[in-house]
């Protein structure tokens, strides 16, 4: 099974920290990708604030970068699942 190609990011938001930016979980044996809890916090304080008032243009971005991001890793994660299933022999 061809592994589809790989997403680009186009950048990544100012205030992502470089470490500790990704937390790796174990789901049925297979690593699964997810932003940490300082990321999710930054989020859900950009969330928040676009719910009472207009954003930045620069938080605008940094919401729009966290989407990509996310969208990067369900792809990572979707990926590395379905290498793992087809890994698996199946019973006759």
């Amino acid at each position: 099974m061809p592994i589809p190609s790989l997403p680009k990011l186009s950048s990544l938001p100012n205030n992502l920290p470089i470490e500790g930016a990704v937390r790796i979980e174990l789901a049925e044996g297979i690593p699964l990708f997810t932003a940490s809890s300082f990321v999710l916090a930054r989020i859900e304080q950009l969330i928040a604030k676009q719910q009472d008032s207009a954003l930045s243009p620069e938080e605008e971005q940094e919401l729009d970068s966290y989407e990509e991001i996310d969208d990067y890793l369900s792809f990572v994660n979707r990926t590395m699942r379905n290498i793992a299933l087809n890994e698996i022999p199946q019973a006759s």
